[in-house]
């Protein structure tokens, strides 16, 4: 069953349960009351008649009483203790032939005579004779029949109004709910068949959950289709540059198996360049790997870090490994709002860049102020000329080519730290003058929230 059709079913019938149940209430409650009216009046007139029939002197009185307080399209029937009638009047033909039936403790009696409601009150009666009597009187509910019969055609015309109104109303909630989902499945139906990540279109001030769904689903594509771009460059980026040390050792080899090991210093060189192109297409494997996991949807830990005794720790580290000369200026500690591994992994990926294109020491700056906080990573290399600096965030892309190689560059590093340095919401930029050398600046603002996300 479509889920338009199950949203107009459910609508109609509950609305038609929903009115069904308040027509009920409100007609039995109408009954009630135009029963309790028609009681209150006949109970003054029948409490009327019986202090006339104290007052009567002689029997034969009696029925001319009963005339003068019969109602009008009713009768009076007064039994003795035996329940035997004594006497009985009547202005409806064949009424005589009723008989009312009270329950105990019910103020009154509501029958059926020739299809109409009658109502029957019984009250005692002290007789002329000294003896208790009953008097009975009843009388039919003509008015109150058709009062009620037209409230019946009322309350029915009222829930028949009611079906259609809910009927269109379902019908149009069902158009306004199953219009977006059905955009939705044949949008996903055009990107299936035509391979496009294909998005719908969503009101600008949309707030409610279709607009959400639909800005959603538009997310969720826009997130696929960078990742297939993303595996897209990742293949043809691996293709790409794979090829070149691929190449370098497909030639060592057939060197080395043209000339054996006869030649000492061929074989040398070949193998030492095997091992080098090994080595960068290993470490270019693992970048590239880096670098296609480093746009994804990672956790985010923002906490608060003692960024000097950060810096501080991965200078050590870097002395450890490399045996050169780090150089810290500042005074700690200073403490900001980041995640702490993935600015230790900038560090690093900047901290090397700068050992592999300078002999020299480097030097590292921090500085606090108002703003936030200031990493300056300063080497003593060659520079990077004007030129290159707007492509130096650049997938492979390379300042000097022959330095790269002898250095083990992939030209993968700064594209790596531009991404995380995004994902953390600190601000990256580099100076750098030829001759001179290059300045990494990392700026760590204040405003940073503590999360996780």
């Amino acid at each position: 069953m479509r889920l338009k059709t199950k949203i107009h079913l459910f609508s109609t019938f509950l609305t038609l349960f929903i009115l069904s149940m308040m027509n009920i209430g409100v007609y039995f409650i109408f009954e009630k009351m135009a029963y309790d009216t028609e009681y209150n009046q006949l109970n003054a007139e029948t409490d009327e008649l019986i202090k006339a029939l104290s007052k009567m002197e002689v029997e034969e009185d009696a029925a001319t009483i009963l005339r003068t307080f019969i109602p009008s399209k009713g009768a009076v029937r007064v039994n003795n203790r035996k329940g035997e009638t004594k006497l009985f009047v009547q202005t409806v033909d064949d009424v005589n032939n009723y008989q009312p039936k009270f329950e105990v403790g019910e103020r009154y009696s509501i029958g059926i005579f020739q299809g109409i409601p009658i109502l029957s009150i019984s009250k005692p009666v002290i007789w002329v004779d000294g003896e208790v009597n009953e008097v009975q009187t009843m009388k039919l509910l003509v008015e109150v029949n058709k009062n009620l019969d037209f409230l019946r055609l009322i309350l029915i015309g009222v829930t028949l109004a009611g079906m259609l109104i809910m009927a269109i109303s379902s019908i149009m909630l069902g158009k306004i709910i199953t219009g977006p989902i059905k955009k939705l499945i044949n949008t996903m139906s055009q990107s299936r068949v035509s391979g496009k990540y294909k998005k719908i279109s969503v009101p600008a001030n949309g707030k409610d959950e279709m607009a959400q769904m639909g800005i959603a689903f538009n997310e969720m594509m826009e997130q696929l289709e960078q990742n297939y771009n993303k595996q897209e460059q990742f293949v043809s980026d691996a293709s790409h540059e794979l090829k070149t040390p691929l190449t370098v050792i497909e030639s060592y080899a057939k060197l080395l198996a043209r000339h054996g090991f006869r030649n000492t210093e061929i074989a040398k060189e070949s193998v030492q360049a095997i091992i080098s192109e090994t080595s960068r297409m290993k470490e270019m494997i693992s970048q590239m790997l880096l670098l296609a996991k480093s746009n994804e949807q990672l956790v985010r830990s923002i906490e608060v870090v003692d960024v000097f005794e950060l810096v501080e720790t991965t200078l050590q580290s870097m002395h450890t490994a490399y045996n050169r000369k780090f150089l810290l200026t500042g005074e700690g500690p200073i403490y900001a709002n980041t995640d702490l591994e993935q600015l230790r992994q900038l560090l690093f990926i900047l901290l090397d860049n700068a050992r592999k294109y300078s002999e020299k020491e480097i030097k590292t700056t921090l500085l606090e102020n108002e703003l936030g906080t200031k990493i300056s990573i300063m080497d003593y290399g060659n520079g990077i000329p004007k030129k290159d600096l707007e492509h130096i965030y650049n997938r492979f892309y390379r300042v000097d080519e022959d330095r790269n190689r002898k250095t083990g560059g992939t030209g993968l590093g700064m594209a790596i730290a531009k991404d995380i340095a995004t994902r953390i919401s600190v601000e990256l930029t580099i100076e750098s003058v030829v001759g001179f050398g290059t300045t990494v600046h990392i700026f760590i603002p204040k405003d940073q929230i503590l999360s996780n996300f």
